[in-house]
């Protein structure tokens, strides 16, 4: 299995992308560890989008690790994705919205050349889990996935891909502490292991 790993912990204001550096080098030591091919970019370096779209087409598993900022993605992972997916354009990653002339009303999103790709985002979030868990908090009970991230999976899709579950870091600001890190990335590398295991019997 081939392994694409986006670092989106961008540098900006007083982020200093620390726990995704720290998020990206947990998965790369696992993928070492395992002898499989993989990877990296960080989307702090200057990139060229063509060649970002091999590196989509050569993987067969994408790991977005990404920061939630101001309930979105960072405008660096943004620009990244708007760039690269754009020069993806009938060029190994979609063809089109999926629509015909004919009917244009049914089909949409259907244009994906991705398939058999599949892809895994993890968030790292200020909040604690239980804003979106508990009744009159602030996401009104919404998970990560059909909430803030329900986009970013239908961008996935519309090109193809197939999500397999994610993992999400709360309470990252004021909670950090060594032994909430230490229990994140035991239980990190756990969902990775099974991750990757069952993605590989599928194979």
């Amino acid at each position: 299995m081939k392994v694409f790993v986006i670092n989106a912990g961008q540098v900006f204001a007083h982020s200093g992308g620390l726990f995704n550096n720290t998020l990206t080098s947990w998965t790369v030591e696992f993928l070492d560890r395992k002898g499989m091919d993989y990877q990296v970019i960080n989307i702090n370096d200057d990139f060229d989008p063509m060649a970002e779209v091999e590196r989509f087409k050569w993987a067969d598993l994408v790991i977005y690790h990404s920061p939630i900022w101001w309930f979105q993605v960072p405008n660096r992972l943004k620009k990244y994705i708007d760039d690269v997916f754009t020069a993806g354009h009938q060029n190994g990653m979609y063809a089109s919205d999926g629509r015909s002339r004919k009917n244009p009303a049914i089909n949409y999103g259907t244009g994906g050349l991705m398939q058999g790709k599949k892809y895994m985002v993890t968030t790292s979030w200020n909040a604690p889990e239980t804003a979106f868990t508990l009744p009159g908090e602030f996401f009104e009970q919404h998970s990560v996935d059909e909430g803030v991230l329900f986009g970013f999976h239908k961008m996935n899709q519309f090109v193809g891909m197939d999500r397999v579950p994610g993992f999400h870091f709360h309470d990252l600001e004021k909670n950090a502490t060594e032994e909430r890190l230490a229990n994140y990335r035991h239980d990190y590398l756990r969902h990775l292991e099974a991750t990757i295991t069952f993605e590989k019997q599928l194979s």
